[in-house]
């Protein structure tokens, strides 16, 4: 008995050959992003440093398909979603960022809720499934207990935890991060490094998580991309095969020790002298 070859299935999201340019008004144009080809296959936290101001976040949200105004981007390149190109913002990616953008007016279960409230998921989820979804999540970042609370009762990290519940309950297959753990203090950073590793392990997708922590890059990533300074190029990409979660101890093995030289010397070299964080 024969059986059909299936072909390979579609990469979850791809960019080829991606260039952005910006005319500025004194009629000189800025490229931001240099011919930039980067392929994300499978379910992976992919951790993405670079300079301040070289690109990463327009990289970013060009992978989900948040355009500017007015602009043609890419300037020439593409992205695919699952194989199709991307020309707009696509429903099955989500974006979380530094700031939680939380509604004061809301409880904290109505800010994880809210997307439901927009036609195209209230098309897509039933009000049964959105309910279970939403008392789900809650139960998974520990907020449960703080349902009916607002925004403004809560600490900045808890805070933090209804912006990531509000992106997981809608399962996306793409999350792009925006440093969503900068502004938190060490101890409630590294628990919610721990939450997200815990997240991804149960709900799987491919995440990209920019930071200027180069420590924070090698305890959460599967992959480790480093951008150059403006024009963005790759100038680093690797893997890591050790399972999480990694500790302090795992940090401080010479291999790794070589690993963080190996990034903070391509930041370096990219001018990022003073943003380079090692937080061990």
């Amino acid at each position: 008995m024969t059986t059909a070859i299936q072909p390979p299935a579609a990469p979850i999201v791809e960019a080829r050959n991606v260039v952005q340019e910006y005319a500025q008004p004194d009629g000189q144009i800025l490229r931001v992003l240099d011919d930039i080809s980067l392929c994300f296959a499978h379910p992976g936290i992919n951790m993405l440093l670079g300079p301040s101001g070289c690109g990463k976040s327009t990289f970013m949200k060009m992978l989900g398909g948040v355009r500017p105004w007015n602009v043609k981007a890419p300037t020439t390149g593409q992205v695919f979603i699952e194989g199709k190109p991307c020309e707009g913002q696509h429903e099955n990616t989500i974006m979380v960022f530094q700031q939680y953008n939380n509604r004061p007016d809301m409880t904290v279960r109505e800010n994880v809720a809210y997307p439901f409230t927009f036609n195209e998921w209230a098309r897509r989820v039933s009000r049964q499934e959105a309910n279970k979804r939403v008392d789900e999540v809650l139960q998974e970042v520990g907020l449960a207990d703080k349902c009916e609370q607002y925004p403004a009762q809560l600490s900045g990290g808890q805070n933090q935890r209804v912006a990531l519940a509000r992106a997981l309950v809608t399962q996306p297959k793409i999350l792009l991060m925006d440093e969503p753990f900068g502004a938190l203090d060490a101890q409630t950073r590294t628990d919610m490094q721990s939450l997200l590793i815990r997240l991804h392990r149960d709900h799987p997708s491919v995440i990209v998580f920019v930071t200027h922590d180069v420590s924070e890059a090698l305890v959460l990533g599967d992959r480790v991309i480093v951008l150059s300074t403006q024009p963005a190029k790759v100038i680093d990409d690797f893997g890591i095969s050790e399972p999480h979660p990694r500790n302090l101890p795992w940090l401080e093995r010479p291999e790794v020790r070589a690993l963080s030289e190996r990034v903070i010397g391509h930041l370096r070299q990219s001018g990022a002298r003073g943003q380079v964080r090692v937080s061990v």
